[in-house]
């Protein structure tokens, strides 16, 4: 895997000291894997932070690309919503997740495959809780 995007729930892992989410990021740096972000989980992680937290979270951003969501992204994010909202209830924030991982041609890593029917989006669960 040359290109990954993290998905907000291994973000947290990571920002909470689990292992594995550490061990996985370091891995890929190891690897000189890119490393992307949604904005999105930007501020997923940015909503629900203390105000002594914000370094750590500032640090670990730092240290990866970041896909913003533009046009296209929205564009695909739409289509994504529009083919699984009804079948798959899926939510804007993991349409646009899958968006930006498929504009920066990256595998999504994730621990909630299910939040991410879409078949044009490579899928890797990282580890087992």
């Amino acid at each position: 895997m040359n290109a990954c995007l993290i998905d907000t729930d291994v973000l947290v892992d990571h920002l909470r000291g689990e292992e594995k989410a550490y061990k996985f990021l370091e891995h890929m740096n190891a690897r000189e894997a890119t490393v992307f972000y949604s904005v999105i989980s930007k501020a997923e992680i940015y909503s629900g932070i203390m105000p002594e937290e914000e370094e750590s979270v500032a640090s670990l951003f730092e240290g990866m690309e970041e896909v913003p969501v533009d046009g296209r992204v929205a564009e695909d994010a739409g289509r994504y919503r529009k083919a699984f909202l009804a079948s798959h209830r899926l939510l804007l924030p993991d349409a646009l997740i899958a968006a930006s991982a498929k504009r920066a041609g990256a595998v999504l890593v994730t621990l909630n495959k299910r939040h991410y029917p879409m078949t044009d989006v490579e899928i890797q669960i990282p580890y087992k809780k």
